[in-house]
């Protein structure tokens, strides 16, 4: 999204950081509003909107010399869980005054622990956030691993230290890809036939039982007749609907989904320390969790009383973690509350009495837009 401030060819762009950063919209809309609010007092004193973009290109230049000089802190060890609160303390207060120092720490927790090397970049989609209604926002936690919001299918509900298949087709018996006509003449034929559909079934959930396979993740529907041959087989059966959701768990758990139901090599199949149902509330869970130096996803269970309220810690949650991948990228701090814009407006100001011609009435209105935060 841009704003734009334009006359002929000549164009001033302010571009809303949110897919950049993932912060910082409300700071941009308020300094785009107060340029165009000073940009109205130079029409009236007679500038065009050429001279105008042109002493704010200016300005803008200026400000930017101006910025590493006003660095008070660098974040070098984006590991620091207590620097990182810190610093990302501020973002979270003008989202949730009063919660801050409760979700700072959850998000930092979160974001640390799945941290990859320093070559790779911070992928902020690797942090999940998990809404459950009822409760208090204190009961909030972190789990290393994912979460759903599902019952299992069957009746295992816990495997630890276990190998994981993920299916993208459905648990079920195979329909042939055409059709055909089988004669029966007696109820003893029927019977084998029926049979023979079982037999075929229970070897191959045997075939990937075999395998040592404790839980089978599915992207479609679960036969009954499947689920009664993985209770059998002591294997847990979990079923998600969402075609992303089997994407990040097959990340989380490093597995391959797999298109038929076939055995898994040792390379396609996942891991992970302990799969549970839990009950948060009256909601079901199924929980995928790792250790914290093997996890690759983290999530944040995020308690609440309404929907609304939900929906704005998990803004608050998206700003710190964002916050988190810019330090990861660039850990300089400048001084907050508006004593960087003050300090920046006054050596425009200044930078503006030493321009010639009119770009100096554009630049020290760019000085005046930006007291507008401390004001």
């Amino acid at each position: 999204m841009m704003l734009q401030l334009s006359s002929g060819n000549s164009k001033l762009n302010i571009q809303l950081p949110k897919q950049k950063v993932g912060d910082g919209t409300n700071f941009v809309i308020i300094l785009a509003g107060a340029l165009l609010e000073q940009a109205e007092a130079l029409i009236r004193m007679g500038l065009t909107p050429n001279e105008i973009a042109e002493g704010y290109e200016k300005a803008l230049e200026k400000a930017l010399e101006i910025l590493p000089n006003l660095v008070c802190q660098t974040v070098v060890d984006v590991q620091d869980s207590d620097v990182i609160t810190k610093a990302i303390k501020a973002a979270i207060m003008s989202k949730q005054y009063g919660n801050e120092s409760f979700l700072t720490p959850l998000i930092t927790e979160a974001c640390v622990a799945i941290l990859p090397d320093k070559k790779t970049t911070f992928n902020v989609d690797n942090v999940r956030v998990s809404k459950i209604l009822g409760g208090s926002l204190y009961q909030s936690q972190v789990v290393q691993g994912m979460v759903f919001k599902r019952q299992v299918e069957g009746d295992i509900t816990r495997a630890e230290k276990a190998k994981i298949a993920v299916y993208t087709c459905p648990i079920d018996s195979v329909q042939t890809e055409t059709k055909g006509t089988v004669l029966i003449q007696s109820s003893k034929e029927l019977i084998d036939f029926s049979r023979g559909e079982e037999n075929m079934l229970e070897k191959e959930i045997a075939a990937i039982a075999a395998t040592g396979v404790k839980v089978i993740v599915s992207g479609g529907k679960i036969g009954d007749l499947c689920l009664h041959y993985l209770n059998k087989y002591g294997i847990m059966g979990v079923r998600l609907q969402s075609k992303f959701d089997l994407r990040r768990l097959c990340k989380s758990i490093n597995a391959t989904a797999l298109p038929r139901l076939t055995p898994p090599s040792p390379e396609e199949m996942g891991y992970a320390d302990n799969i549970y149902t839990d009950e948060f509330g009256d909601t079901a869970v199924v929980i995928f969790r790792q250790d914290e130096k093997e996890s690759r996803i983290a999530t944040i269970i995020v308690r609440g009383t309404t929907d609304n309220f939900l929906d704005d810690i998990e803004r608050a949650i998206d700003d710190g973690i964002n916050n988190f991948k810019v330090l990861s990228r660039d850990g300089r701090l400048v001084p907050g509350a508006g004593a960087t814009e003050v300090e920046l407006a006054r050596q425009i100001n200044q930078f503006a009495d030493k321009c010639p011609g009119l770009d100096q009435y554009a630049i020290q209105k760019f000085a005046q837009a930006l007291e507008t935060f401390p004001s």
